[in-house]
Formats: C-alpha cells, sequence, structure tokens
C-alpha cells in the first residue's frame, strides 16, 4: 500500500510503498477512505512535540473495515468507522468511570518484541503513530480505536470526527456542560475552534465569541454559529470581550496552542467561569495567572479529545450531521490525494486554511 512517511522532523514527508501486517488479536484492518491534516499532526511534522521515526502521521480518520483478527465482537468487514488517536482499553480505572480519552493502558498495543504493523520494502520498522497512522492507504488498527457509524454518514465528513470535531464538541457538551444562556468565548477557529463554535450554537448559548487573527476564519465561525467576533491582535481583544459579555464569560475554550492565547482565555472569563485548554502547548512553555485572580472562584482544566466517550458521543455525533443540526461541511476547506499531503501542511503553517482532507481512491 501507499503511505506518507515522515522520515525526520521538519523535513516533507515521503510517499513509499508499505507493508503492513495481518490483524493479530483484536485488531482491525481498516481501507482508509479519508484522513483530515491536522495542526497536531503538524506539531510532530515540524519536531516540536518528539516521535520515533520513521513514522506515518495521520490521525483524523475514516474508512471501512476490511479484516478482523481473533478476539473482536464489536465489529465486521464491511462495517463503516471512525478511528480515534486515543485507543482505550475498556477495563482501566478511567475507562470505567467514563473518562477513556485518559486510557493509557499499553494493552491497546502490540506487546514488545511483537512484528512491527508497518514496514517499509526493506524490513525497516515503521513506528506506529497515535495508535492510527492513517496517512495510509490501510490501516492497522485495535478494536477500540474505532467505532462503527451508520453507512449513510459521508466518509470525508466522517474523518472529521476523529479528531477536530470531537474535541471541539466534547470541549462544550462534554467538558464544560454549557447550559441554554450562558456565554462561550472561543480562542482560535480551526478546525477544533469552529466545531467548539457550532456545538455552543447547538447547546443553546446566548453569546459565542469568536476570536481569530484570520478574517475569513471569523466569518466562517460566524457561519457555524458566532454571535459576535474579534481580531485577536487587537490590544483590547480582552476588553471586548468583558464588555461585550457584561463582565466576562461563562467558558473560554483555547484551541490553538500558545501561552498568550491559554492566558487569554483565563482572563475573558467572568467570575466562576472555566477555561479549557485544548491547544497542544508546547514542551518546556508555562502559561503563568496571577495568584490573586483564583480568589474569584475561576477553573481552568485540559482536556484531551475533549474527554469524549468515543462508542457513544461519536454516533451521535454522526446523527447530528445527518439531522442536520451539525456542521461539518463549512469546515472543509479542499479535498486532495496523498500525493498532496506536503501542501497540506503548507497551508497550516500560514494559518489560511481550515481542514484539508486526504481522499483515498
Amino acid at each position: 500500500m501507499k503511505a506518507a512517511i515522515l522520515f525526520e522532523a521538519k523535513r516533507p514527508l515521503e510517499i513509499h510503498d508499505v507493508t503492513i501486517d495481518k490483524p493479530g488479536p483484536r485488531e482491525v484492518l481498516v481501507r482508509t477512505a479519508a484522513c483530515g491534516v491536522c495542526r497536531s499532526d503538524l506539531h510532530f511534522v515540524d519536531g516540536a512535540y518528539p516521535h520515533a521515526m520513521p513514522t506515518v502521521p495521520g490521525h483524523e480518520a475514516a474508512g471501512v473495515v476490511e479484516a478482523v483478527g481473533s478476539d473482536v465482537t464489536r465489529l465486521k468487514p464491511g462495517d463503516h468507522v471512525i478511528t480515534f488517536f486515543t485507543a482505550f482499553c475498556g477495563s482501566c480505572e478511567f475507562c470505567v468511570s467514563g473518562r477513556p480519552s485518559l486510557c493509557i493502558d499499553s494493552s491497546v498495543r502490540r506487546p514488545e518484541g511483537a512484528a512491527p504493523k508497518l514496514t517499509l520494502a526493506d524490513g525497516t520498522p515503521i513506528a506506529h503513530f497515535l495508535n492510527l497512522s492513517a496517512f495510509a492507504e490501510q490501516m492497522l488498527i485495535h478494536e477500540n480505536a474505532c467505532v462503527a457509524i451508520s453507512r449513510d454518514m459521508p466518509l470525508d465528513r466522517a474523518a472529521l470526527l476523529g479528531c477536530a470535531v470531537m474535541t471541539g464538541a466534547g470541549s462544550i457538551f462534554r467538558d464544560s456542560q454549557v447550559s441554554p444562556g450562558e456565554t462561550v468565548a472561543v480562542i482560535g477557529c480551526g478546525g477544533i475552534g469552529l466545531a467548539a463554535v457550532n456545538a455552543a450554537k447547538i447547546a443553546g448559548a446566548a453569546k459565542i465569541v469568536a476570536i481569530d487573527p484570520v478574517p475569513e476564519k471569523r466569518v466562517l465561525a460566524r457561519r457555524m454559529g458566532a454571535t459576535h467576533d474579534l481580531d485577536a491582535m487587537a490590544p483590547d481583544v480582552v476588553k471586548q470581550v468583558l464588555k461585550l459579555t457584561n463582565g466576562g464569560v461563562d467558558y473560554a475554550i483555547e484551541a490553538v496552542g500558545r501561552t498568550n492565547t491559554a492566558e487569554m482565555a483565563w482572563n475573558v472569563l467572568r467570575r466562576g467561569g472555566t477555561a479549557t485548554i485544548l491547544g497542544m502547548i508546547a514542551p518546556g512553555q508555562s502559561v503563568s495567572i496571577p495568584g490573586p485572580t483564583f480568589l474569584s472562584g475561576k477553573k481552568l482544566q485540559g482536556s484531551l479529545a475533549g474527554s469524549m466517550q468515543f462508542p457513544i458521543d461519536l454516533p451521535r455525533l454522526v446523527q447530528m450531521y445527518l439531522d442536520g443540526i451539525l456542521d461539518l461541511d463549512t469546515m472543509v476547506a479542499e479535498r486532495i490525494g496523498l500525493a498532496d499531503i506536503n501542501h497540506a501542511f503548507d497551508n497550516l503553517r500560514r494559518g489560511d486554511a481550515v481542514r484539508s482532507v486526504i481522499e483515498f481512491a
């Protein structure tokens, strides 16, 4: 099969033939239909986060099950699935307490010494990326790294649910549990931020303030439900939010991954408000919060994958799209082939595009 391989950080990905192993116990082989190109991938491609090399990046995908290994009980060949990078074991403390996104049980990965899932033509093992390695024509994954969905769902839109949408929507539905009439600020209007804006609209938020330096992204945020939009580079942007919302928002969602935007999320909160940090802040960086502001009852929390309960929440998001409630179409900036993967990363570096979606024949 063809796959996009990263041999070294800060270098372009290369398309090569790759050998994929047969499914082992609790593994499924998925024919990739579509994969979104996410800024989280870029963090690894550009070396901000380390990873073993060579590797096949990609973690926001959907496809069709081709084969299953022994002990697989929930899936069968022909099932349409959304994949997710936070494979869960289903039996640890995090899983049984409803927090599968926090599972780190090693049982979802092949044991040490087992055959690699992916190899180059010369036999060199390829490091599996975030349990998926989705920039490839096929994925060999644990059964708890995907969920079956309705065949009515277009797979190019379904792919977005595997990272951007579940993270952004989860920050509203799970992390914040926004109630009708409350106020929300979303900082960063890429894929995750736009999903948070749309989810806040669905949740019935009274005011949804979209904050981003790119005017075109703010236009998209308006289309997806924002009631107000502000330029993130304005020197008085925090004051503008406080004025718009009579003292601050109930919930702030940070979807950028920078220290200054995390601090902004804290500063736009009203007393007792909650800031949720979704962005991947680079290792070695820290967020500065004035100590006395904790006396205002504000809360700061992190989140991985929107704290989603994947087998429950992803099919529900699919149904929301099919019912015309959830907007995924606006998020897709372009559809490309695997050969254009480096072009998609260049778009992300410029910061002026939302989502490039790779479609596989």
